[in-house]
């Protein structure tokens, strides 16, 4: 496999013959897409694991394992399910055709193809692409925090659940609350309030520094961070870290019992799931970890030992 480097979207060709290849490569990289290249169905699921292109060109009739299998996968993967497929394919029966949509491709072209109509439904299915991200990405922030909302950070537990499942990997979630925020509202207002959800999201959001870790908003003054591949004696210095940021913002609470500052507290868990456990139980036990770091004070995050 190879790529080439542009500034737009991701096209994966998958064809075991180099000819097709080279000229739907050709066609797409004039019109400035980037393009990537597998030459089995095993090397095509290989590439998508690691870098999900926008859009997957899919050749039906290759050795090994054929595009139905390969787009049969890709559709039950929650990872990959999204991803457009277009078939490319001499099979030309209806049957062959009601297949390909019945397994989820959006198009499907015959070949000996045309490569202007190639060019032209692989413009129309890219912009349909961007467009379906944009309205994702909408519904998935909040409107006052501008982070992921909730239902961002549900799809994403139930993702990277999976992930960590399959890979046999450590997932940690860390849940956050403010300290007194009732009794901020009842000091300042409102407004202020608001602005203090802002400003603690922006500095939750903006600590972790791996673009998989996922900071959300979990529900009022509630805030929760996920973290794949991540066990606890990673997890809880950055729980840590995520304190003191807050801190450091200095926002003046002198409600606040822990501190004359507005401050958080944290309960941090980990698993590597297995077939018994669920991302409920992971919930559960970083909620009890968050109550407890709430009856022992605040302004402090709690965890279950990492040694246990």
């Amino acid at each position: 496999m190879q790529e080439t480097k542009s500034l737009n979207q991701l096209v994966l060709i998958v064809d075991d013959v180099p000819k097709n290849l080279q000229v739907l490569g050709s066609v797409l990289k004039n019109d400035g897409h980037r393009v990537a290249f597998a030459k089995s169905g095993e090397a095509a699921l290989e590439y998508v694991a690691q870098s999900q292109p926008d859009l997957i060109l899919l050749d039906i009739m290759m050795p090994g394992m054929d595009g139905y299998e390969v787009c049969r996968r890709l559709k039950t993967d929650p990872v990959t399910k999204n991803i457009p497929v277009i078939f490319i394919s001499a099979l030309s029966e209806d049957e062959d055709e009601y297949l390909g949509f019945e397994l989820g491709g959006i198009d499907y072209i015959t070949k000996p193809f045309n490569p202007k109509i190639v060019n032209v439904r692989v413009k129309m299915h890219l912009q349909l692409k961007r467009k379906t991200d944009m309205l994702e990405k909408l519904v998935s922030i909040d409107g006052l925090t501008e982070i992921p909302n909730r239902r961002s950070f549900d799809e994403t537990l139930t993702t990277e659940w999976n992930r960590a499942k399959r890979d046999k990997e450590s997932l940690s979630l860390v849940l956050i609350d403010i300290d007194f925020f009732k009794k901020y509202n009842d000091s300042y207002g409102h407004a202020a309030g608001d602005e203090c959800l802002r400003s603690v999201a922006q500095t939750l959001s903006n600590t972790p520094q791996r673009p998989a870790d996922l900071v959300a908003r979990y529900g009022g003054e509630e805030f929760a961070a996920i973290l794949p591949d991540t066990g606890c004696e990673n997890a809880i210095p950055l729980a840590e870290k995520m304190r003191e940021n807050v801190e450091a913002l200095k926002v003046l609470h002198e409600a606040n019992e822990a501190s004359e500052h507005v401050t958080i507290s944290l309960g941090v868990a980990t698993t590597i799931p297995g077939d018994n456990s669920t991302p409920l139980a992971l919930i559960e036990e970083a909620d009890k970890c968050l109550y407890n770091a709430k009856e022992t004070g605040r302004n402090r995050y709690s965890s279950v030992d990492c040694s246990e």
